[in-house]
Formats: C-alpha cells, sequence, structure tokens
C-alpha cells in the first residue's frame, strides 16, 4: 500500500524514510529517483503507507486459511483478503505474511463512486475528521482508509 507525498521546503531522503518506517534507497527505487538532490520543494513521491500504525503482522501456517485466520482475530474474512491484496479463494502460502488490522480503527475499502460524503456517513464522522484521520485520499476503486473509532 503507497501513498503520494508532496515534498516540503528542507525534506530530504533520509528524514522522508524515517516518517514512512523505510529507507532512502527503497525511495529512491520506487520514485525512479538516481540522486538524493533531484527533490524539489512541491514535488510529489511515492511513499509506504505506515502499516505499523493500523496493522499486525502474521505469518501463514500450514493449514490456514483466510476465513480460519479472520474468525481468529474476529475480523471480516472480505476485508483481511482485501486488506492483502487477495481474494477469497486465493491460496496462502505457509510462511508468507499478511496485514492483521488493529482493533480500535475501523476500515473501508474505496468502491467506484464514492465520495467524501458518502465515506464519512458510513464512518458516521464529518468529512474534516475523514480527512484529517487520512493524510491522502484518492477516491479510486482499493484505496484502504482508516479511521479511529
Amino acid at each position: 500500500m503507497f501513498d503520494k507525498y508532496r515534498i516540503k521546503p528542507n525534506d530530504n531522503l533520509k528524514d522522508i524514510a524515517s516518517k514512512f518506517n523505510t529507507s532512502p534507497e527503497i525511495l529512491m527505487d520506487i520514485n525512479n529517483i538516481y540522486f538524493s538532490d533531484e527533490l524539489r520543494a512541491g514535488m510529489e513521491i511515492v511513499v509506504p503507507k505506515n502499516k505499523d500504525q493500523y496493522f499486525n503482522y502474521y505469518t501463514i501456517e500450514a493449514g490456514d486459511s483466510l476465513y480460519k485466520i479472520a474468525q481468529k482475530y474476529n475480523i471480516n474474512p472480505t476485508l483481511l483478503a482485501s486488506l492483502n491484496g487477495l481474494n477469497m479463494d486465493d491460496y496462502i502460502y505457509p510462511n508468507q505474511e499478511i496485514l492483521i488490522p488493529k482493533s480500535g480503527y475501523s476500515y473501508y475499502i474505496t468502491a467506484e463512486g464514492d465520495t467524501l460524503d458518502t465515506v464519512a456517513n458510513m464512518f458516521k464522522i464529518s468529512k474534516l475528521d475523514l480527512l484529517n484521520q487520512n493524510e491522502t485520499i484518492y477516491l479510486l476503486k482499493d484505496q484502504v482508509l482508516v479511521t479511529k473509532r
């Protein structure tokens, strides 16, 4: 999962990488940046979503299925699959790592035709709260939006 980040004056790759729990090298690689001095204020780059804030990690064991894991963590199996870019009938492999949503948050996978109003109503919060709790909202299909319960 990725977000866009707008470069601010005096930003550097090391500081940006630190904000998103990644390395400058990964940022350079995913953005096709060859020299760190290519950054300019106002430029947008792709950054990994800070998953640690909203998710725990689970390593698949032999005999696991998405349904069993969802039951174990008391979460919706379809949400679990969607958060991990999977379909319910996809095969999962032992030692594969997946994201488990943390409790205390509500999660929504955007659909075509969503608006700020419809998503805010779904979360039962104001549009301003929705915007404040999600750094970047594109309202494109399959974006993960999170809000504190």
